[in-house]
């Protein structure tokens, strides 16, 4: 009896990492905008204090480490995670990329989700056509999806010239990698 609840209890545990294998989290905005571009997806902006904010590590528990949202986000969004932690450290350049957007899309409070598509504005800077928004919601993963999946339906393909540009933005910014 003792094995069969030791097999089980790894056989949940397994089940739970898989819920995570294959998602990616973006930190960086301009290659998460890239990516959206070549794989003509919104971006899924999750904004967060991952390591003070109850109802964000609640959501990140009841919603994001579950199957049935790794199989949605893999098929519909490209992630990024716009963090504000108390205590673990961030680079200057995340904290400030972090803080223009929580004030480009006015976050007032954690948890927060925004579903968008990156643009550029007339001015050549980047622009954001917000899709919708939500936070936290009770009721697990299929009824958390609910919101964003109308926000989903909003969503206009890219351009052929977008996806191409950045298709080459990011084969630039692979190789500058591997010269570093």
């Amino acid at each position: 009896m003792e094995k069969f609840i030791i097999a089980t209890f790894l056989f949940i545990g397994s089940f739970a990492a898989q819920a995570q294998e294959g998602l990616t989290w973006h930190t960086n905005i301009d290659e998460a905008i890239a990516v959206s571009k070549v794989e003509n997806k919104p971006l899924f902006l999750f904004f967060t204090g991952s390591d003070w904010c109850g109802w964000c590590i609640r959501l990140q528990k009841e919603v994001f480490k579950t199957p049935e949202f790794t199989t949605w986000a893999k098929e519909k969004v490209v992630l990024v995670e716009l963090d504000f932690p108390r205590r673990t450290p961030q680079s200057d350049a995340i904290k400030m990329q972090n803080n223009l957007l929580q004030q480009f899309f006015q976050i007032r409070g954690y948890p927060s989700v925004r579903l968008a598509k990156a643009g550029v504005a007339t001015d050549g800077k980047t622009s954001f056509e917000l899709l919708g928004e939500t936070g936290y919601g009770a009721g697990g993963p299929n009824a958390w999806l609910k919101g964003p999946e109308q926000m989903v339906t909003k969503f206009v393909p890219y351009t052929d010239d977008e996806q191409k540009a950045a298709k080459k933005a990011l084969k630039k910014k692979k190789t500058a990698d591997k010269k570093a």
